[in-house]
């Protein structure tokens, strides 16, 4: 067989640290040499996508942006966050709620024809001043528009934008949240819901100056639902669609997995659920499938706690359940098992599991592994002043991962350390009004979750982000929760925080690749 030999030296290097590969490696290369060629460069580049808030009139929605201070970043960059519809170079998007209506062909698909968007005058607009401290920005009402946002040089690297909204009444009310994330071709939303007291959305913002074209599957109870309606939805350049769930199906599940496929561009994804008596939340994308999982930061005062789980493939799965306590790993009374079939979605009611202490859920499996996926419907509360929030399967915070907005009483940090101890470095930045930078270390024993003291800015004014950073230790998992308490009920949300890949392994510039082609 003929082989050809391609040579990429330092213009490699510069390609990952701009569009952020995880890692180049040569063929046939050991770990050992892996190792000695590779370096840690900060990211050049950095896309977010935030979800339009809210159409109800009575909706008040902040912004907050945050990046950390970075080693090896220069002194150039800037960030900017805005309209999606002013990134595009024609005028045209569309910020308003898709309804399912096709255009009438038999493969039901939507004609794609929007109309051109008008950007407020007024919509909230970011632009960061410096790393290390955190800028917000305010709006309200209903036709708050999707925002995309781009961070380059200094501020790329992990840069962070927490999209938070309080609806003082009607469906969906109580505090709804969302980590602003980048754009990506596959999405799982394993706890979306058609039942007739919710109203979901899956929210598809296209970031770039081509048409994206996205397939959405439903999975319910008994499998696939079918459905044409999903099938290729096109997101017009620099605009965001979302799409309610309940008219790409006539079939009424409680739970459902949704399956975001991206069959030509990138979109950002994110479900909102939004409930006519327990309020709602953003549900944010499960991890990808994998055969173990973690779910951290269930909130000590949890009234129910729902698990939703789905497996992809061919085959089912067993998973064994356990509660990372603050003592250590328990396992919840009847619920020692669970058994997923293979492209069907399966829940399970947990109830009040963490029972008054800090609790993450730990899925692996009984015997063989099999990938799935997973979230937690968490309620707080009880009867009329019932408040709900989702907690997806999430990876582990890695080198770093960072919570924009938070406020002294509102804010509870949960980290977990499911398999061994770990040390962990928490940093409170300076307030977006003031205020000077803490930092604190925590142990995390093995098998335990702990909702830390986490530290505030020494004279803080305004909101302040909370960096994680493992220092040794096994891998470590963590999330915030965000509470708030209007009119006698207390709102709250969950993100939780995977690294923020601000850093990005590349070889070094006097190494040779060699990409070999048989």
């Amino acid at each position: 067989m003929n082989r050809t030999t391609i040579s990429l030296i330092a213009g490699t290097a510069a390609l990952a640290a701009i569009t952020g590969l995880a890692s180049l490696t040569t063929p046939g290369a050991s770990g050992a040499d892996t190792a000695k060629a590779a370096a840690e460069l900060p990211v050049e580049r950095t896309t977010l996508l935030c979800p339009q808030p809210s159409t109800s009139d009575l909706a008040d929605t902040s912004y907050t942006s945050f990046t950390p201070v970075t080693k090896g970043t220069g002194s150039d960059g800037a960030a900017q966050l805005q309209s999606a519809t002013e990134q595009s170079a024609d005028g045209t998007g569309d910020s308003g709620k898709t309804d399912g209506k096709t255009d009438g062909k038999a493969n039901g698909k939507k004609s794609g024809k929007k109309k051109a968007g008008k950007p407020k005058a007024d919509k909230p607009v970011l632009t960061p001043k410096e790393p290390g401290k955190p800028v917000t920005g305010d709006t309200s009402g209903a036709d708050t528009p999707a925002l995309v946002g781009t961070a380059e040089g200094r501020f790329a690297p992990g840069w962070a934008v927490q999209e938070t909204t309080e609806v003082a009444a009607g469906t969906g009310r109580g505090l709804q949240g969302v980590n602003c994330t980048a754009p990506d071709t596959e999405f799982w939303f394993p706890g979306a819901s058609t039942d007739a007291a919710r109203t979901d959305y899956v929210h598809l913002t296209n970031p770039d100056d081509s048409a994206a074209v996205v397939d959405i599957e439903l999975y319910g109870k008994d499998g696939a639902l079918k459905s044409t309606v999903g099938e290729g939805i096109t997101v017009a350049p620099h605009s965001t669609d979302p799409v309610l769930l309940s008219t790409l199906t006539d079939e009424k599940q409680t739970d459902l997995t949704v399956h975001v496929n991206v069959r030509s561009g990138r979109v950002g994804a994110a479900v909102q659920a939004l409930d006519d008596k327990v309020g709602g939340d953003w549900l944010a994308a499960s991890t990808d499938p994998a055969g173990s999982l973690v779910l951290p930061g269930i909130p000590k005062d949890a009234t129910d706690v729902r698990l939703i789980a789905f497996t992809p493939g061919d085959a089912d799965a067993d998973l064994k359940l356990r509660l990372a306590s603050p003592s250590g790993q328990i396992t919840p009374a009847g619920n020692e098992t669970l058994h997923v079939k293979a492209g069907m979605t399966t829940a399970v009611d947990l109830g009040p599991v963490t029972r008054g202490e800090a609790g993450s859920l730990v899925l692996t499996p009984t015997d063989k592994s099999v990938p799935v996926v997973a979230a937690l419907r968490v309620v707080r509360g009880k009867g009329d002043k019932q408040e709900t929030a989702f907690i997806p399967a999430t990876s582990p915070v890695g080198t770093r991962a960072t919570s924009a907005d938070n406020s002294g009483k509102g804010t509870t940090l949960s980290l977990a350390a499911p398999t061994r101890t770990a040390q962990v470095k928490v940093t409170a930045s300076a307030g977006s009004d003031g205020g000077t930078a803490v930092s604190k270390t925590y142990t995390i024993k093995a098998g335990t979750t702990q909702d830390i003291d986490a530290p505030v800015p020494s004279g803080l004014q305004g909101t302040y982000a909370l960096t994680v950073e493992p220092l040794s230790g096994g891998p470590v998992y963590a999330a915030r929760t965000l509470a708030a308490t209007e009119e006698g009920v207390q709102g709250f949300t969950v993100q939780t925080l995977p690294d923020d890949r601000g850093t990005v392994a590349v070889p070094e510039a006097d190494e040779d690749l060699s990409v070999l082609q048989k």
